[in-house]
């Protein structure tokens, strides 16, 4: 296979999904996609609780369930289970340490301009509530490790800035950032750093206990393969004791990460279907799953980029070898603006049946590619192919 060749596929994976044949998915990154067999599993354990929800809810084995559950996914991320805890997704972990940090009169949260947009808004929230403010220190698309880190050491304000927040892989724009030079630097003055990682669990290899964050947070429903609403949060060991729950619940005065994971009647059964998730991840083999991945992102990002004019020096590189995602620029002028982003990200949809994502950054508009097992490499040619079309005629 030549280097401008697409990866093999990987043998019988689009058979374990349930998508719409009709629509080409290659916004993997967003949403995610389960499985068949993790649709199956999740299935089962509703049928459990309406069996009987008393059995389920009052029973002690269902806090010893999802004890055995974190502790299965924490060991597949490198991460201690002791300080970890189950949430729903990265966002409720921004709050939960947005209010746990304890904010006051002039301080300063510091984020990128790589981050999440809901990241943002809640920094802004609790810095209105708290007399706080935000800054945000810019990155450069093609800034290198050194740049990135430089950058932001630079833009740390010891006695001042009390929280950092960085993406591990920006979903703006699908840069991979080193996280654990970040936390280093920011070490240096005792301010703690929050790394979202959403898309990390099952794209890239990752020791958490070895990254040197304060709070580091991962969703397994994008690329392990978890039903949604499955993210591990985990904390250092100086910050356990002031986590704050954002739901009060029975197991409050037992502290972190139970007084969190209690969550009265909710809907368990996507922490305790994970694991199926990581049974298939390791069924296909993580390792042939993140190559393909990659690969496939890789060149769907060329003949994209090829149908739009580009050459191969005018895409972006994420900066690591089994980034899932890449970015393609739009023409000038188009999608500038997030709802003008959300706008033809529907027109893609309705138009073209591909799912993609859009985003306004930097000025300009970007398309947002991902490769996952169920990909074809014709879906990404056809949008070559139909995309400059697309964009002319709403011009």
């Amino acid at each position: 296979m030549s280097a401008g060749d697409p990866p093999p596929p990987i043998p019988g994976a689009r058979l374990l999904f349930s998508l719409d044949p009709a629509t080409a998915y290659l916004n993997h990154g967003s949403f995610g996609a389960v499985p068949i067999g993790v649709q199956r599993t999740q299935q089962r354990l509703r049928d459990e609780v309406e069996r009987n929800p008393m059995a389920f809810f009052a029973s002690p084995g269902l806090t010893d369930r999802i004890v055995h559950t974190r502790r299965h996914l924490a060991h597949f991320l490198g991460a201690d289970p002791d300080g970890s805890a189950l949430l729903p997704n990265a966002t409720t972990a921004v709050s939960l340490v947005l209010q746990s940090v304890r904010l006051t009169s002039g301080d300063e949260v510091l984020l990128t301009d790589h981050g999440y947009g809901a990241n943002a808004i809640a920094v802004r929230r609790q810095c209105r509530r708290d007399g706080a403010s935000a800054r945000t220190v810019a990155l450069p698309l093609d800034a290198s490790d050194t740049e990135v880190v430089s950058r932001i050491r630079g833009a740390l304000r010891p006695g001042k800035t009390k929280l950092l927040i960085v993406d591990q892989i920006t979903s703006p724009t699908a840069k991979v950032l080193p996280v654990r030079e970040i936390a280093a630097a920011a070490r240096e003055h005792d301010i703690p750093v929050l790394v979202d990682a959403a898309h990390v669990p099952g794209m890239v290899p990752v020791r958490v206990d070895r990254l040197g964050a304060d709070f580091w947070v991962g969703n397994l429903h994008k690329w392990a393969f978890a039903p949604r609403g499955t993210a591990l949060l985990t904390v250092a060991p100086a910050w356990r004791r002031r986590i704050e729950p954002l739901v009060v619940s029975w197991e409050h005065d037992t502290g972190f990460p139970l007084s969190v994971e209690s969550q009265g009647t909710m809907d368990y059964s996507p922490w305790l279907a994970a694991p199926a998730g990581l049974f298939t991840l390791r069924t296909l083999g993580v390792e042939a799953v993140r190559s393909h991945n990659a690969a496939l992102a890789a060149y769907g990002q060329r003949v994209v980029g090829a149908g739009l004019g580009l050459a191969p020096t005018d895409l972006p590189d994420p900066g690591a070898a089994e980034a899932a995602m890449r970015i393609v620029p739009l023409p000038s002028g188009v999608a500038t603006t997030q709802p003008e982003a959300h706008a033809l990200r529907q027109q893609i949809s309705d138009k073209l049946a591909t799912e993609v994502a859009v985003n306004a950054w930097g000025g300009r508009g970007w398309l947002r590619l991902s490769g996952q097992v169920y990909n074809r490499p014709e879906e990404y040619e056809t949008l070559a192919e139909r995309l400059p079309h697309l964009l002319a005629s709403l011009r």
